[in-house]
Formats: structure tokens, C-alpha cells, sequence
């Protein structure tokens, strides 16, 4: 169904006739049969009754009429707004982003965004950035500034943005706190507290000891690295954690023969246009690419 067939369809249905919605629709009336008869073959339904010179619709066709004038409506309401963008940017933004990066990084971002677009309606989630990444995928974020994967699949596309070096942390009473050199081997011998295990960072430090054949003891696993940090700090256990992290409450270890290092940034979908308001966010994260 065409927008045009509907707005013949209504044009005959409110002025009871094929000639008289022939002149308001500037047509010619061979051409508005025409599209009244596509438009009933595809549906496979009679719209139209022809009585005498009165055309009238049937049971379907009144129930088509009020759809299709909602439709129309909503069509022009479109155009119009689409219009009325011009050269401002309006509307809502959708994104997704973790916990600690919408903590640590994007603060000053969004205060320069809202003073710039004031206009836009700014929609954040805040999940895990394996549920970005697939907020991104299903439409339900235009944009996500996440902890990137290793490798990112298309149709997504990622674009680096800060390096985040991850450093081994325990208590300052823990058993390894007052070593000058610390092995993977040693950490390896007691508990951690880590993310679940399907998280890009999990992975990454999961991957670290497996290349050294070596075992972790995860103790507890939460998503949230400001209370695995906090957990750390208690003598729960270590764990590997962004050095912005660091407090008086936790140590940072000289683990010798480990670098570990996220890449953040943000993903959107190749194959959708951003919107106005995602194009100039995206803008702003270029622009701060290496400064976080």
C-alpha cells in the first residue's frame, strides 16, 4: 500500500466519487480508477461500492478509511519535521555505556554536549559493554562508548578512543602488598575477585594467565569495577583494575612480565545513518580521543 493509492482511496471515499477526487487530487479519472483497482487487488478486498453515481465503502473499505487517513496524517507530520530540522540539531539520543566509564570518562563530554544541543533529549544506558554492543546491533542505541572487544564483527564498527592500562591491586595488608616483585605465578596462588566471565575485561585477564598456563581462583565476580575495587580494598582478594582506580585503600602491584591494557571507545552500526544529535555526539568523543 502506497501512500499515494491510500490518498486516492480517501480522496474518493469523502467526495463520493472517482470525478470529483479526480479534480481535487488533479488527476484524471481513468487514473484514479486505476489506483483504486490496484489497491484492491492487492489487498483482495472491495473498498468501493458503485451506486449508480455514488461510490460508498464497503465494511473494509470503512475500516481501511480511518487507517489510512492516520496514516496520511502521520506522513505529513513526518515531512514536516523533517523540514523543520534544518541545520539545528533536535531530537533524542540514545546510548549505551558501562558503569565506569560513564563515571570517569564521559562527565565532562555530556556537561559540553547539553550546553551545545540543548534541544536534545539524551536517553543513557548504563550495562555492561558486551550488552552495548548488542544495544548497538538491535537498534535500541545509535551509539555505545563501551570497553571495546578484541575484534568487532561488522555490521558494528568501533572507533578507538583512550587507552585504559589495567594494574593488579590488593589490600595494603594483603600477603603480596609488601613485595618488591610480584609473579604472575604468585598472584595465581590466591584468590581474585574479577567480572563475569563472558566481560571483555575477564577475558583479557583470563587470557593473560592461560598464555602462562596458569589457573585463576576467582572468589567473587561482579560487573561493577567500583566494587570490585571496593572488595579489593576490604582484603577480599585482588584483582586487576583501571589505575584511575587506585586509593589509599588498595596497592598497586609491580607484577613483573604483565601489561594489560583496555582499549575504550565507541561502536555504532555500519549500516545506519546517525541521526543529527548522534552525528555531533560522536563529534565531541573524536574530538577527546587521547585526552581521557
Amino acid at each position: 500500500m502506497d501512500l499515494t493509492s491510500l490518498a486516492v482511496f480517501v480522496a474518493v471515499a469523502e467526495h463520493g466519487g472517482f470525478s470529483a477526487a479526480a479534480q481535487r487530487l488533479h488527476l484524471t479519472q481513468p487514473a484514479v480508477s486505476k489506483r483504486i483497482a490496484q489497491l484492491e487487488a492487492e489487498l483482495d478486498v472491495r473498498l468501493l461500492d458503485r451506486l449508480g453515481r455514488q461510490v460508498v465503502p464497503t465494511e473494509a473499505g470503512q475500516l481501511l478509511l480511518g487507517r489510512a487517513r492516520r496514516l496520511l496524517t502521520e506522513a505529513s507530520d513526518t515531512r514536516r519535521a523533517l523540514a523543520a530540522l534544518g541545520d539545528g540539531v533536535a531530537g533524542s539520543l540514545r546510548i549505551a555505556t558501562s558503569h565506569h566509564i560513564g563515571l570517569h570518562h564521559l562527565p565532562p563530554l555530556l556537561k559540553r554536549y547539553a550546553q551545545q544541543f540543548p534541544q536534545v533529549e539524551l536517553d543513557i544506558a548504563f550495562v555492561d559493554s558486551e550488552q552495548a554492543y548488542a544495544r548497538v546491533l538491535d537498534g535500541a542505541a545509535e551509539l555505545a562508548v563501551t570497553t571495546l572487544a578484541a575484534h568487532t564483527a561488522a555490521p558494528l564498527l568501533a572507533q578507538p578512543l583512550w587507552e585504559d592500562p589495567l594494574c593488579f591491586m590488593v589490600a595494603s595488608d594483603h600477603p603480596l602488598a609488601a613485595r618488591k616483585r610480584v609473579s604472575l605465578h604468585d598472584l595465581a596462588a590466591h584468590p581474585a575477585v574479577l567480572p563475569d566471565p563472558g566481560t571483555f575485561t575477564h577475558k583479557l585477564i583470563a587470557g593473560l594467565f592461560a598464555q602462562h598456563g596458569l589457573e585463576l581462583q576467582v572468589r567473587l565476580r561482579t560487573n561493577y569495577l567500583e566494587t570490585i575495587r571496593m572488595l579489593v580494598g576490604v582484603g577480599m582478594a585482588w584483582s586487576a583494575l583501571p589505575a584511575s582506580l587506585l586509593d589509599a585503600q588498595v596497592v598497586a602491584l609491580p607484577v613483573s612480565g604483565a601489561h594489560l591494557q583496555r582499549q575504550l571507545g565507541w561502536v555504532r552500526h555500519g549500516g545506519r545513518t546517525l541521526s543529527r544529535a548522534a552525528d555531533a555526539f560522536a563529534g565531541l568523543l573524536q574530538a577527546s580521543a587521547g585526552k581521557a
